[in-house]
């Protein structure tokens, strides 16, 4: 019995191509289908979760959000992965330095994650899990990053499960040399790892905790489009 849709994915089989980009923001999903993809095809809208497919430099590809944290993400991604067919998620988001050589607008890719989450415990291991990236997304993302002008950093990330964090963590992730904070990224390689799939998380920097620097939501919503470029000649 076909488990497609899904509760939370109102998309038919074979809707989706086999490269998935995924903001986290409906709206940045909707803007990258209609800049940059030709025909774009609306194929889920469920909750207002915009997913579109169509075609970029002759290469079908889809577009669709995740919503905000590793619980939406992990939903999500699980669900391309495992009953739509999807071989490759890149995530396009935003997140915070940590690492005080950045600067606003800045392009990361997570080699791997740090998290406070405990996602990874369902996997069974007793332990610390250590998720990384595709290694041949991350290879395409930097070559694409040459071609186009700006080459991503790429290094550790951290995924929060905490927003507005009381516990002060990012002096102590600053000191072991990660570059930046986002909320999905781990749980997206947890379950890219688990189902045989790949991932690669690509981030713009829009702000600076330290400084207070940051951007609009309207700007993080339009103006990252270098690390939507970078995806898609990564797809």
């Amino acid at each position: 019995m076909s488990q497609v849709p899904t509760p939370h994915i109102s998309a038919k089989e074979g809707d989706f191509a086999e490269t998935v980009l995924m903001p986290g923001d409906p709206l940045r999903s909707q803007f990258i289908a209609q800049t940059y993809l030709e025909n774009p095809v609306l194929v889920n809208n469920t909750r207002g979760v915009q997913g579109y497919t169509g075609y970029y430099h002759g290469k079908r590809v889809s577009v669709m959000a995740s919503g905000m944290g590793i619980p939406s993400i992990g939903i999500y991604s699980y669900e391309l992965y495992h009953f739509y067919g999807v071989k490759n998620i890149i995530r396009v988001g935003t997140a915070g330095m940590l690492n005080p050589a950045l600067k606003v607008r800045d392009i990361v890719l997570g080699v791997s994650f740090y998290t406070n989450s405990c996602y990874g415990r369902q996997f069974g291991f007793d332990g610390n899990l250590a998720p990384c990236a595709s290694w041949e997304l991350l290879s395409k993302a930097m070559e694409a990053g040459k071609k186009l002008g700006q080459v991503p950093i790429p290094g550790a990330m951290y995924s929060s499960d905490v927003f507005y964090d009381a516990s002060d963590s990012s002096a102590k992730l600053q000191k072991l040399g990660v570059l930046a904070v986002e909320m999905e990224g781990a749980a997206l390689y947890l379950n890219a790892a688990s189902a045989g799939k790949n991932a690669l998380v690509i981030c713009s920097i829009s702000d600076n905790p330290f400084t207070g620097e940051g951007l609009s939501a309207q700007e993080r919503q339009v103006s990252f489009t270098k690390m939507m470029e970078i995806a898609l000649e990564t797809a």
